[in-house]
């Protein structure tokens, strides 16, 4: 039964799309993830195990396993912990979904050498997301902790409903630092390709937006668009309120397989 499955299906294409070697190098061709895109986008909440009558339910969904960062104190409603359901993961690529609460925030952060697909299966999502300039440009802030912010360029700074296309971003294009608010209780279905790994230098940087205002570049950068399309960004420890945890999920299962 989970072989006719969406998810299974979608597993199969990412396992063609991202090889091993593939993702070592570089990305795949832009039609191949438009094929990855195109069947994200038919997916709906029922079919990766979101029951309709739980959509209303601001607790993130899912069944909660031990949290991510251990904290054992009661988190108001307010704060609700993000959610996130492993689907399915290799060293090419991974599949979950991440179930946000309304109001709860993943902060701006960073996807190093990354290709990133996310259909948003219900409910309404802020997202805000840039590109790093190229070459970097880095300058200081010339405050008494006299920290460094680097360049970049606004790609996204808009609220998306499902259902909506789904969005991808490049390991250079695309968004690649993204931060997600959610303006009502919402889950997004996330193909990171390759996944996060410390092991092999790609590690989730979060950072601290500021407006181009804000600092002088140590060399003259000409900003011949709008200034509000560009920002400093400063990388920043893990913020403190960002309260994740593992849920079960409960779709149907991947066969990994050979293919």
């Amino acid at each position: 039964m989970a072989r006719g499955s969406s998810v299974q299906a979608l597993y199969e294409l990412c396992k063609k799309t991202f090889s091993p070697s593939a993702a070592a190098s570089s990305p795949p061709p832009t039609s191949a993830i438009r094929k990855i895109a195109a069947l994200l986008d038919t997916i709906s909440p029922v079919e990766v195990g979101l029951k309709a009558d739980d959509l209303e339910d601001d607790r993130g969904h899912g069944f909660f396993g031990s949290s991510i960062y251990k904290h054992s104190t009661r988190v108001a409603r307010w704060a609700q912990p993000i959610t996130y359901l492993h689907i399915y993961e290799c060293n090419s690529f991974s599949i979950g979904i991440f179930c946000l609460p309304t109001s709860s925030v993943i902060p701006l952060h960073d996807h190093p050498g990354m290709t990133v697909l996310s259909k948003i299966l219900y409910g309404s999502m802020h997202v805000k997301s840039y590109d790093w300039i190229e070459p970097g440009c880095v300058t200081r802030s010339n405050k008494p902790d006299d920290f460094p912010v680097r360049l970049a360029k606004l790609h996204m700074d808009t609220v998306l409903t499902a259902p909506c296309p789904t969005t991808v971003l490049f390991p250079r294009s695309g968004g690649n630092l993204h931060c997600f608010t959610a303006v009502t209780s919402c889950a997004v279905l996330d193909v990171l390709a390759p996944p996060y790994s410390e092991e092999a230098g790609r590690c989730c940087t979060y950072y601290h937006d500021y407006p181009y205002s804000t600092f002088t570049p140590v060399s003259r950068i000409l900003v011949n668009e709008n200034e509000d399309e560009y920002a400093w960004l400063e990388a920043i420890e893990a913020p403190d309120d960002l309260h994740m945890r593992s849920g079960r999920y409960t779709g149907p299962a991947v066969q990994d397989h050979a293919l």
